[in-house]
């Protein structure tokens, strides 16, 4: 464990608002427009609240109201609590896609710690995109800091049906299509899916993300499932206040806690509570900003013998309210250790091991959180193909697949980006049939651009109409943590940079072998060299802004999709005074 730092001594802070020097006064006297008093400014930890809220982003919609909570607890633990508003990647409004934003705001939130007086970060967060993008930018500067999510949603109902966020928005498109629901119903249900302030109620990103960051030792035990509405989830915010206070005494930072062993515990829970396949992007992403060795390769091999014990949509039949009240995250830490599958070792933003937390809580619900011989699946962990269709491998999230479907031969049918998947799926002529494999190219980082969020393609009507409510479907793409399917994701390398997916053509054949980790395309070397030669890139690029920055600097989905200039560009905190 650490050594604690010493205390007091001078903070970083200082060099703006400490001393009588022109400079400094230039800095503290603005600041006292606001009111606040000279002593304020007398060397105690100054904690900016770095805060997602937008009314364009609906999950973090109460944020506000959360972020005075953490200014409460800043005061009462003794240190100078300042808002600051920092980029908001909305999964419900941005175009293309969030995921396209995911390092901007980044890169936005680095800057904002780096070049501002503050001692150590709240990272206020929700939505899917804001959490691993905070953590990011803040592991790369490395200063305390410390995770408050805004929690899920209450439960949706629906004519006596629970209603999952996103999960049901995919299910009842599907039976629209199949003539098994009316346009009527469906925009009835509407009004259910969405009842409360917060996140998905699903165990989609958002939620994975929230227990991403708890897993990791980012937050505090129990953070991750309190409903965002609930009184315990403003307790939440304000004792996260207080502790942040002592992180900047202590000098306890993201990269004493991000470590190692803390990814291979965060890798087993994803597992266990049937977690968003987004979860592998984000964390390789987080894990390459303190300089972590973590791979594709790690995610197989830690997660392939965790049974999914947590009963919740996409994969179960609970929402993240009954998870909350069967006692949340730490529980399934607890079972976890107890199966020897965690590193109990691993610190925490409390200071204390993960073990110590979790080792006397209990389960109130064992059909929300399984004894590990009821579990959903045995082998719950994030699959890793491999092959001549995803040389540097593609994901499958098995606790949300058809079993029927994890050995399969199938007749490709190929739409070359998500346009042309639109314009033929609803077409009763198209040749297509439950045995065949849906292939999608041209939505990597690369080539949406961005990676949306659309590799759970809906199957065709004239498919669905016959009951069948599965195919398995390869894409370039990411999926949204409350979807279902058997979905092959994250093809590498993608499409868009000449990778094997890039040539697959109509009636070619794959074999997906998901107990032996292989996806293969079913022709010959020489064939497949053949094509490869002769490939040209068909996708729109952009010229200017952002976009193009990213499409020159995006890595693949492989290494996390961050942009290449931002690894391990931790730490360099002090700012240099300009004036």
């Amino acid at each position: 464990m650490k050594k604690k730092a010493e205390w007091p001594r001078r903070l970083r802070s200082q060099e703006w608002y400490g001393g009588t020097s022109r400079d400094v006064i230039y800095h503290r006297g603005w600041m006292k427009n606001q009111g606040y008093p000279h002593d304020l400014f007398d060397g105690r930890p100054v904690i900016g609240i770095l805060n997602t809220w937008s009314d364009m982003t609906p999950c973090n919609g109460h944020l506000r109201e959360l972020a005075e909570k953490v200014k409460a607890g800043v005061w009462e633990a003794g240190g100078f609590p300042m808002e600051v508003p920092v980029f908001s990647a909305s999964e419900n409004t941005f175009r293309p896609t969030a995921m396209m934003y995911r390092n901007l705001a980044a890169l936005a939130v680095e800057e904002a710690i780096r070049a501002q007086p503050m001692d150590g970060c709240v990272l206020l967060v929700g939505c899917d995109k804001t959490t691993p993008s905070l953590i990011m930018g803040a592991a790369s500067v490395d200063l305390p800091s410390i995770v408050v999510t805004g929690g899920p949603m209450l439960n949706g109902y629906f004519r006596g049906e629970r209603v999952g966020s996103g999960t049901h928005l995919w299910k009842f498109s599907e039976m629209v299509k199949a003539g098994e629901m009316t346009q009527a119903e469906f925009l009835e249900a509407e009004a259910s899916m969405s009842r409360s302030s917060g996140t998905c109620n699903t165990m989609g990103t958002a939620s994975t993300m929230a227990s991403m960051a708890e897993a990791l030792g980012m937050a505090l035990s129990g953070n991750a499932a309190i409903p965002g509405v609930d009184s315990r989830r403003k307790v939440m915010a304000q004792l996260t206040g207080r502790r942040i206070v002592q992180m900047v005494k202590d000098d306890l930072t993201p990269s004493d806690i991000m470590t190692k062993h803390a990814f291979e515990n965060a890798i087993r829970t994803n597992a266990a509570i049937g977690g968003s396949t987004n979860a592998v992007i984000h964390l390789l992403a987080m894990a390459g900003r303190v300089g972590i060795d973590l791979t594709l390769d790690d995610w197989d091999r830690c997660g392939r013998d965790v049974p999914t014990i947590v009963n919740l949509m996409p994969s179960g039949k609970y929402l993240m309210e009954e998870f909350f009240y069967a006692g949340g995250l730490p529980v399934v830490l607890k079972r976890l250790g107890e199966a020897g599958l965690l590193h109990k070792d691993a610190i925490t933003v409390s200071g204390e091991t993960v073990w110590d937390e979790v080792k006397d809580v209990v389960n109130w619900n064992e059909d929300v959180i399984l004894p590990a011989e009821k579990a959903l699946t045995q082998s719950g962990g994030i699959v890793v193909l491999r092959g001549n269709l995803a040389p540097k491998g593609a994901v499958l999230k098995p606790s949300a697949a058809s079993p029927h479907l994890l050995t399969h031969r199938g007749r490709a049918v190929v739409f070359e980006n998500i346009d042309d998947y639109k314009a033929k799926i609803n077409d009763d002529n198209l040749d297509i049939d439950e045995t065949c494999i849906m292939v999608m190219k041209n939505c990597g980082p690369k080539g949406y651009p961005g990676m949306a969020e659309v590799g759970n393609m809906g199957l065709p009507p004239k498919v669905l109409k016959k009951g069948i409510t599965d195919m398995v479907r390869i894409s370039d793409a990411r999926m949204s943590g409350t979807a279902y399917g058997t979905v092959i994701l994250h093809t590498s390398p993608e499409a868009a940079v000449g990778g094997p997916l890039a040539v697959v053509r109509n009636g070619d054949f794959i074999e997906v072998d998901v107990p032996n980790r292989r996806i293969h395309l079913d022709i010959s070397e020489e064939e497949m060299a053949r094509r490869l030669a002769a490939w040209q890139p068909n996708h729109d690029l952009p010229t200017s802004g952002y976009a193009w920055l990213h499409q020159q600097h995006v890595q693949g989905a492989d290494t996390g999709a961050d942009l290449d200039f931002l690894k391990g560009c931790r730490g360099n905190a002090v700012g240099k005074d300009s004036h």
